[in-house]
Order: structure tokens, then C-alpha cells, then sequence
């Protein structure tokens, strides 16, 4: 019950609407009560007494309660089903938006789809628990125990009768619902799984089709789903059992009670007035005792649900701010990398005892061959992760002392896949400034040589781009990137091989824009096309996670060591046969 408690804080801010809702549930639930009572006057005014008058009376005073319940009742049911939608509402913006501050670790550790169905599938169970369980607790704990305390006021030898069956059945509900739990659990856990499948196929169809992999990716589907449809058949065994088993108890305890009231009705003991009251009353006492082993079990449920996404509730960002963070007002950019070590795995080293300087305004590309430690660099000036010994210096503070978001509001990226939101070209490119003007929008497609082909979509720069931009050219995306990062107008700059994606022509009009983009900004360039850094101020050679040289084109071929080799290489394997060597 802590868990769910947890989840029960989120609807302290509507604590005056439920107050009024649960006044509204308890004058409901106790004009429930008073029914069977005119009930049984109404039986004794015909049978017993033969009284017109008063069965009239009778009858006016049950249909006035009856209409006040169904006011009351509509009332309370509207208040709390209107709380724990928003209780679920703003338990899932908390829930998105501390994803969101999960450092890149977590995502890497975990599969989409894993994510997703904790914020669709198990929030769901928890939104259907919030709203139905309080409301059933209160109203059918009203129900008993008054229904409890009247039927032992009218004849306490057949509330034993009741009182009898009460002990095993609960002991028999927690028994079963512990399993319930388990295996609720245990059916999320395989529903994710499939949807996982789901998210991988969807975000990866080209790559399935061209493989001709559709009936592999189904299979994988099938026995996912298989496996959750087998866990659910074991609950539902379970589930199955209960709802027979209160039933047949119900009639057999309503049998006892029929037989045994009416031998004392034949002896006069009781009249048929107050034996239909107490049949009825026996009745609604029933429909509590059903319903709390079925709240017991769909409670079970929700504490597995409220387990799963507490788990990642629970996670704690590795990147976090200090406690006073430094805040930089006047950036100049000199960025120092001093004796840097990094490993995504504790026995593993990625980057190994990296040192070097970049001085504001200046250009630097990373190269070298694949894995030798170039993105994961990148990955570290960003503070998407913290050196393990070493430390990375911007205007000679440690990025672990700066305020995270005022330094990434700093930095503008162009990653080398580039990824776009599935809204417009407005979205996008205004993603690097929410509040840009029309034109500034339109200089920095401009700059970006984005605005002719923006202009030839059907709906210019509203048109929107599709899932991941899949309706535009890998270029086209490249260049909505580059505007996006012009928009933003940061200090420091972060180039992903910006250009791979972009022809011979189009390449040549972008470099064009970039060198203007970096006048004055320090750029960092990752470089897989060796061609593309000629002029870069500065070339950092890295080599299995260490700095094995560095200095300028020039300096570097005239070494004839690893840049010599790496750029030779390149430019043969990028030759044409019209080409000449540079």
C-alpha cells in the first residue's frame, strides 16, 4: 500500500472535491440503507396492517430517497471520476518529463517500446484503479457495516449465519491475490515486450522490407504476444474461479437464510416485513463482500503497475546540476580537455588520459579511425556523461559546476543522423529558438540554403515532414538541421560530419554556411570525410581512446603518420576516375 500511497499524493491539490464527493458518496450509500427498511414497511402495511393510506405514504417517501440517491450519486461519480483522470493526467506529465531528465545511460540500457508501456499499459491499470477503487471501498464499507449493524438489530441468529462465511473468504481472496499480483505482472511485462517488437519494426520498416524480413519480425511478434496471451490465460484461471465461488456461496448462505427465516415467521416469531428487509439486506451485504475480493485483486494489479513505473521514478539521473551552480553570462569558449578518462563500462576505457585545448573562436576537427573515442568525446562536452577521472574545463570551470541547462543553451549540434520532430519545417527549425520571428526563420533557411526547396513542398514551411522527416531527402533533412542550429545562434558549436548526408553541389553551398556559421564560435567538427577539415584550425588525431597527434592539415601530412594515412586513404577511396588527387 506504500506504492499506491505514493501515487494518492498527486490528488492532494483536489482535496476539497473529494471531500464533497466522498459527503455526497456517504449520503448515497446511506439512503441505500434506509431502502430495504420502506421496503419492509411497505410489506407489513399490506399484509399485517392492510393500511392504503400508509403504504401511499410509504411509497412517496421511497421514491423522494430514491431521486435524492441518483442526484447524490451522479454527483459523486462525476467529481471523482473527473480527480483521478487528472490524478493520471499529471502523474503522466511528471512521469514524461522525469524521462526526460534521465541521463543518456538510462536509454541506452533500455528499449523503447519497454518505455512506452510503462507510460500507456501500466499507467492505464493504475488510472482504472484510482478512479474505481476509493469510490468502491467507501461506498461498499458504508454498505456492510451499516447493513451489518441493521440486520443484527433485527435478528442477530441469522447474522451469524452471515458472520460464518465472512473469515474464509477473505482469508481465501489474499491468498489468490497475491498470485493475481504475480501474475498481472508477469502479463505487462510480456505485453512489453511485444511492443518493443512493435517500436523496433515501425521505426526500422525500410529496413525490414528491403530483407523481405516481414514473416521473421511476425513470428517474433507471435511468440511475444504468445507468451503475454499465456500468462493471462494463467490469471484468468484465477480470475475465473473467484466470481463462481461468491456466487455459489451467495446462494447458499440466501438458501440458509430463506429456510431458517421463514420457520420463524411460521412460528411467529418475525414477521414477513422484516424477513424480506433482512433478505435484502443479506443481499446488499453480499454485493460488498464480492466487491472487496475484487477490489483486492485489481489492488494487486495496480501495486505491480505502480512497482514498474516507480522503478524508473525511482532512477536517478547521473547528470545532475550542483548544489550552486556556476551561471555563465559571458561565454568566451575556451574549452580544455585535461587528462580525460571515460568508459561506458567500469572495466573498459574508452577514452584514455585525453588532453588537449581549444581556444575561443577556433575551429577543431576530431578524426581517426572508427571507435577511436571521436563521438564519445563530443558526448562528454555535452555532459551527456561525466569524465570518470580527468575533467573538462569551458572558460576554465568544470562543466560539473555549471548549470546544465544555461551551458547546453550554449552549444547548438547538427548530429550526423539527422533527426527532425513529426510537425512542420517551422516545428523544426524553430526548435533551436521557440519564440523566432517569421524572419528569422526565413534567414536562417537562407543561410542554410533550405528556403528554395521549403518553398517548392506543397504547404511551404508548414508542410509537415513526417514521421522522423521521412517525407523529405536525406539532404533536405541535413539542412533543416543546419537552420535549426543557425537559429539557435549558440557559442559553441558541434558539427556531426553536418555535410555527409548533402551532394557534391549542395555540399559546396552548406560549407558555405557553415564557415559563416562559425566565425567566432568555437566548432567542434567530427570528421569521417578527411576532405572536409582542410581548414580547421586545429586537427586532433584520436586513436583507441588516446591523442596520438595533432596541428594543422599541413603539419599533419607533412608528419606522414596516422592523419597521413587516414587522409590518403579517404581521398583514393573517394575518387572517381575523372579525379586527380589534391
Amino acid at each position: 500500500m506504500k506504492e499506491f500511497a505514493k501515487i494518492l499524493k498527486y490528488a492532494r491539490p483536489y482535496t476539497r472535491s473529494i471531500v464533497f464527493a466522498f459527503v455526497c458518496l456517504l449520503l448515497t450509500s446511506m439512503a441505500s440503507l434506509v431502502l430495504p427498511l420502506i421496503v419492509r414497511n411497505m410489506i407489513n402495511a399490506v399484509v399485517v396492517m392492510k393500511n392504503a393510506d400508509l403504504l401511499n405514504d410509504l411509497t412517496r417517501d421511497l421514491v423522494i430517497i430514491i431521486l435524492f440517491q441518483a442526484v447524490f450519486a451522479v454527483t459523486h461519480n462525476y467529481i471523482l471520476g473527473f480527480v483521478g483522470h487528472r490524478v493520471t493526467t499529471d502523474f503522466r506529465i511528471e512521469l514524461f518529463a522525469h524521462i526526460q531528465s534521465l541521463s543518456l545511460q538510462f536509454f541506452q540500457g533500455r528499449r523503447v517500446g519497454e518505455i512506452l508501456s510503462r507510460m500507456s499499459n501500466d499507467i492505464t491499470v493504475i488510472q482504472n484503479a484510482l478512479v474505481s477503487i476509493p469510490v468502491a471501498v467507501l461506498r461498499q464499507s458504508i454498505t456492510l457495516v451499516g447493513a451489518l449493524a441493521i440486520i443484527f438489530y433485527l435478528n442477530w441468529k441469522l447474522t451469524g449465519l452471515i458472520l460464518l462465511v465472512l473469515t474464509p473468504l477473505m482469508l481465501f481472496a489474499r491468498i489468490f491475490g497475491k498470485r493475481l499480483r504475480n501474475l498481472s505482472e508477469n502479463v505487462q511485462d510480456k505485453i512489453a515486450q511485444a511492443q518493443v517488437v512493435l517500436e523496433e519494426v515501425a521505426s526500422s520498416i525500410k529496413i525490414v522490407k528491403s530483407y523481405t524480413r516481414e514473416p521473421y519480425e511476425k513470428k517474433r511478434f507471435e511468440n511475444e504476444i504468445e507468451n503475454a496471451f499465456e500468462k493471462a490465460i494463467s490469471k484468468i484461471r484465477i480470475s475465473a474461479f473467484f466470481g463462481p465461488f461468491i456466487l455459489g456461496l451467495t446462494f447458499l448462505v440466501s438458501a440458509m437464510l430463506i429456510w431458517y427465516g421463514g420457520q420463524q415467521v411460521m412460528q411467529g416469531a418475525t414477521t414477513p416485513g422484516e424477513l424480506a428487509a433482512f433478505f435484502l439486506y443479506a443481499l446488499i451485504m453480499a454485493g460488498p463482500i464480492g466487491t472487496f475480493v475484487r477490489i483486492y485483486t485489481q489492488l494487486q494489479e495496480a501495486l505491480g503497475a505502480v512497482r514498474r513505473v516507480y522503478e524508473i521514478l525511482d532512477t536517478r539521473p547521473i547528470i545532475e546540476n550542483p548544489e550552486n551552480p556556476v551561471q555563465l553570462t559571458s561565454l568566451k569558449g575556451h574549452i580544455h580537455f585535461d587528462k580525460v578518462v571515460f568508459g561506458y563500462k567500469e572495466d573498459t576505457s574508452v577514452l584514455k588520459d585525453v588532453s588537449f585545448e581549444v581556444h575561443p573562436g577556433e575551429t577543431v576537427a576530431l578524426v581517426g579511425p572508427s571507435g577511436a573515442g571521436k563521438s564519445t568525446t563530443v558526448q562528454l562536452l555535452l555532459r551527456f556523461f561525466d569524465p570518470q577521472s580527468g575533467s573538462v574545463k569551458l572558460d576554465g570551470h568544470d562543466l560539473n559546476s555549471l548549470d546544465l541547462k544555461n551551458y547546453l543553451d550554449q552549444i547548438a549540434l547538427v548530429p550526423q543522423e539527422t533527426l527532425l520532430f513529426g510537425g512542420t519545417i517551422r516545428e523544426n527549425i524553430m526548435y533551436g529558438k521557440l519564440d523566432a520571428t517569421e524572419a528569422e526563420v526565413v534567414e536562417a533557411s537562407k543561410s542554410a540554403h533550405a528556403h528554395e526547396f521549403i518553398m517548392e513542398q506543397p504547404n511551404g514551411y508548414d508542410t509537415l515532414v513526417g514521421e522522423k522527416g521521412v517525407k523529405l531527402s536525406g539532404g533536405e533533412r541535413q539542412r533543416i538541421a543546419i537552420a535549426r542550429a543557425l537559429l539557435k545562434d549558440s557559442k559553441i558549436l558541434v558539427l556531426d560530419e553536418a555535410t555527409s548526408a548533402l551532394d557534391n553541389q549542395s555540399e559546396m553551398l552548406i560549407q558555405e554556411a557553415l564557415e559563416r556559421l562559425m566565425r567566432g564560435r568555437t566548432t567542434f567538427i567530427i570528421a569521417h570525410r578527411l576532405s572536409t577539415v582542410h581548414n580547421a584550425d586545429k586537427i586532433i588525431v584520436l586513436d583507441k581512446g588516446t591523442v596520438v597527434e595533432s596541428g594543422s592539415h599541413n603539419e599533419l601530412m607533412a608528419n606522414e603518420s596516422l592523419y597521413h594515412h587516414l587522409y590518403t586513404m579517404k581521398l583514393i577511396e573517394a575518387q572517381s576516375p575523372s579525379e586527380t588527387p589534391a
